[in-house]
């Protein structure tokens, strides 16, 4: 079937939309109100909707695809390249409908399951991000009357209570209440912390497909539910390989002349995943008491980074076959076509 292909540029309130007429030929360049924008979809006939991996754009993907459309998500650094002009609703539309026909890995539609996972990794990493920050400033508030203190958690709570108890006799009470307050709220924020990552092991424990990679080495808690929910559909990419590429754990390249350069890793894709293996990697360098052959002449020649690097990328490739053949893992498994 021959679908129109339709650039979206979406909004809070109006959407572009920019296509070619298949009968007339006539380029289309239009806004469209934000209540109007499934109406006007729901009158058409099945089309290849591309729009940039923006907030809100899988809220639309899933509900264009429940209209019998095709939706392509665009990453948003792909689509930039095609705006070669001013930068406007009507150029951006534009710019997304021709790179909706280039060849490219599109971003996965999701769940609102998967999605309502990912949501509870960022709500942990602002959490985290601002007991960090609360400790800096006590820290920092503190280092002006003279006290000191180590920079880990447990130094700060070793020390705050007698720190606090010799202020008192110098500095106001209100501001001794406020520094005991913010003390508290590094508790409060521990405790919201402690209560995510139990719903998520919760999930973990329902979802067959996070339970199957989480016998990985180097993979946890975290690195299951975050692969899963992020990766969407397995079978959307080709291999193990184009996995590790989408997450940026293969060298960038630089060539010319017919000399190709390789260089460091191309960090591609989604951050916090590729964080998470990386440092999964890192414990599996680290803690494990048997590495294995292939780890242990890596490490001889290879630089340690390098080393873990490369872990990181081989527990990428084996995430995605564990879940795209769904195979439980095996340690001495041997691919047939190695």
């Amino acid at each position: 079937m021959n679908y129109t292909i339709v650039g979206a540029d979406i909004a809070k309130n109006v959407m572009q939309l920019h296509w070619v007429d298949p009968e007339t030929g006539e380029i289309i360049n239009k806004p469209i109100k934000r209540a109007a924008f499934l109406e006007h979809f729901a009158n058409r006939a099945p089309c290849l909707i591309g729009m940039e991996a923006c907030g809100g754009a899988q809220h639309w993907a899933r509900r264009l695809m429940e209209m019998g459309h095709q939706v392509k998500l665009i990453p948003a650094k792909f689509a930039k390249a095609f705006n070669i002009r001013n930068k406007n609703d009507a150029a951006d539309a534009r710019a997304i409908w021709i790179a909706t026909q280039m060849p490219g890995k599109s971003v996965a539609v999701k769940t609102e399951a998967q999605q309502a996972v990912l949501a509870l990794h960022r709500i942990r990493q602002q959490k985290i991000k601002f007991r960090t920050m609360q400790m800096n400033c006590l820290r920092g508030l503190l280092t002006e009357y003279g006290e000191v203190m180590g920079k880990s958690r447990a130094a700060l709570d070793k020390a705050i209570p007698g720190v606090l108890e010799r202020l008192a006799g110098r500095l106001p009470a209100m501001l001794i209440e406020s520094l005991r307050e913010q003390w508290n709220d590094l508790q409060d924020l521990d405790r919201q912390i402690a209560e995510i990552e139990r719903r998520l092991q919760a999930w973990l424990k329902d979802d067959e497909a996070c339970r199957k990679i989480a016998a990985i080495p180097g993979v946890g808690l975290l690195t299951a539910t975050a692969a899963v929910a992020t990766m969407g559909d397995p079978k959307a990419f080709r291999s193990g390989r184009e996995f590790a590429a989408w997450l940026g754990l293969v060298p960038k390249q630089v060539g010319t002349g017919g000399k190709t350069v390789l260089l460091g890793i191309s960090k591609r894709g989604d951050t916090y995943l590729r964080t998470l293996l990386v440092h999964g990697a890192r414990s599996v360098l680290s803690h494990s008491r048997e590495p294995g052959a292939w780890i242990e002449q890596l490490t001889q020649r290879r630089h340690r980074n390098v080393a873990i690097v490369a872990i990181a990328n081989k527990m990428a490739r084996t995430i995605w076959a564990v879940l795209a053949h769904g195979k439980s893992y095996e340690k001495g498994y041997v691919s047939k076509t190695a």
